[in-house]
């Protein structure tokens, strides 16, 4: 049976290009920052530090609650001589003392703390703030991976932007190049001409295979970030790009001052190191608790012991700590000034990076503005070197310098729209509303 050679060319070309259709994935930004938030080390480490400061949370709780414990024993014993060492006058004719040969003893001992210079209180309040804190902490990591992600895909998108015009203009200063040869052989044009517009496919090619490195290594650390496989080749759709929202951008440090995450967390820190401050001055105070008891003893033929059961109060005081617990005071305070401090740091900071957002974002829009002008310019400006050239009237290196500027005044307007939404990300991050602009603020 003899099989047609088009059909096996057929089937092979369906199946290479079924392969690299698999390959491309194509994801929005929505998508992305999901899949981030979901699968990132980042993300994972965060939720269990949160999950850890839950557990010490519940843990410190616990000790407002009563000690319970119950203890058994059972010894064989030995013949043990007994004397009671009376003086009964009847003690010669006495029956002997039996020797028992094994001991039962089992024991309960409840414990409630009443007092301990309301420690108990102040621990669970300190680290409930520290739980709170740890999970502001977790926010802000989720926020940080979403702005990488954001980076990258504004990378991503402009590289292939950027690749698509390289091809695009390589296609016309190849057809230059044909056309030239033509016109070199016929003698219309001199050689010079010609080596200038191959001068230029050579120079448009560097691009591209520069272009397409950035999009491989961009490309690498998306998937990367997303645990996708790394042969999986991303695509920024630009209907998806250019669908996301830009409005509403924030105008002062004041909404920052509000929402951000990490200066939330340390302020939560702050109340903890205050309460840590309550702590240590518990050791001024002595300790109450409520005690109470029961046990029961059985010694072989000998003593039985039943509902021995007791209750009370217990007292301890640490006469010591009243010399010794000022530098536990002093470290608390001392630490609790750091914070304080570390919280007046980070607000400058948060001002600072919020100012140096808006002027970027502004800087984008204006810069936007101008490069629509220029690409105008640039568009006009080669449509009339062109009809000079074609009339004889303009030379190669002004019909290729208007190429090049007409070129890079495309480049540069696409990649300014994606400047602009990439800045204003940005803003929304630096200003802590970055999760609730894509409403998964929890995942």
């Amino acid at each position: 049976m003899k099989i047609n050679p088009l059909l096996l060319f057929g089937i092979f070309f369906i199946g290479i290009s079924s392969i690299e259709a698999q390959e491309k994935t194509s994801l929005t930004l929505d998508e992305a920052v999901k899949l981030a938030w979901e699968k990132s080390n980042e993300v994972t480490l965060a939720n269990t530090k949160v999950n850890s400061k839950k557990y010490e949370l519940q843990e410190v709780k616990n000790n407002q609650y009563p000690d319970i414990k119950i203890s058994g024993q059972y010894q064989r014993l030995t013949k043990a001589s007994i004397d009671l060492h009376n003086n009964s006058s009847d003690q010669a004719s006495a029956e002997p003392m039996p020797s028992p040969d094994q001991a039962l003893l089992g024991m309960a001992t409840l414990s409630l703390p009443i007092f301990s210079g309301f420690k108990i209180q102040n621990s669970i309040k300190a680290y409930d703030n520290l739980y709170e804190a740890e999970s502001a902490y977790a926010a802000k990591t989720k926020e940080d991976v979403a702005l990488r992600v954001i980076t990258y895909y504004t990378a991503l998108y402009k590289a292939q932007k950027t690749l698509d015009l390289l091809n695009e203009n390589q296609k016309q200063a190849k057809q230059r190049v044909t056309d030239f040869t033509e016109l070199e052989k016929n003698g219309i044009i001199p050689r010079n001409d010609l080596l200038k517009s191959q001068l230029l496919v050579s120079k448009t090619q560097l691009s591209i295979d520069e272009a397409n490195n950035n999009i491989n290594n961009i490309n690498f650390y998306l998937t990367t970030l997303l645990k996708l496989d790394p042969s999986v080749k991303l695509v920024v759709n630009e209907g998806d790009f250019f669908s996301l929202k830009t409005s509403n951008a924030p105008s002062s440090d004041a909404v920052a001052l509000e929402n951000r995450k990490d200066l939330e967390a340390i302020r939560l820190q702050q109340k903890a190191s205050e309460a840590n401050i309550k702590i240590a001055k518990a050791g001024y105070y002595p300790s109450l608790a409520l005690l109470g008891g029961y046990t029961a003893l059985d010694l072989k033929d000998f003593i039985t012991v039943k509902y021995a059961m007791n209750f009370g109060l217990g007292l301890s005081y640490d006469i010591s700590g009243l010399y010794k617990n000022s530098a536990h005071v002093k470290v608390a305070e001392s630490q609790a000034l750091e914070t304080k401090s570390s919280e007046a740091i980070l607000t400058d900071r948060i001002k600072n990076e919020v100012q140096k957002s808006i002027e970027d974002y502004d800087l984008a829009i204006n810069q936007s503005v101008v490069y629509d002008e220029a690409l105008q310019q640039a568009s006009e400006n080669y449509r009339l070197v062109k009809d000079k050239f074609d009339n004889g009237l303009s030379d190669t290196n002004d019909l290729v310098e208007a190429d090049v500027e007409h070129l890079n005044a495309k480049i540069n307007t696409a990649l300014s729209k994606a400047t602009i939404i990439q800045k204003y990300y940005e803003l929304l991050s630096v200003s802590g509303q970055l999760s609730q602009s894509f409403n998964l603020s929890k995942i």
